[in-house]
């Protein structure tokens, strides 16, 4: 999908320094695909206390059984 952004080139060209990327391109996906699986890991901790476990759970039981 092409699309047309204003990005701060100074920031652009930083990011291809830092990450020895051969293209803006590349830079720009990488920071993207960074961001989504940050923002996934976030919404993954938000669900630490809410999710109920079984305390009789009995694992090695369960790993026997196959």
């Amino acid at each position: 999908m092409h699309t047309n952004i204003d990005i701060d080139e100074n920031l652009l060209e930083e990011a291809v320094a830092l990450g020895r990327f051969r293209t803006k391109k590349a830079a720009v996906n990488e920071a993207l695909a960074q961001f989504v699986r940050i923002r996934k890991q976030i919404d993954i901790i938000d669900l630490f206390g809410k999710i109920d476990y079984d305390p009789n759970y009995d694992y090695k039981a369960e790993r026997r059984a196959r």
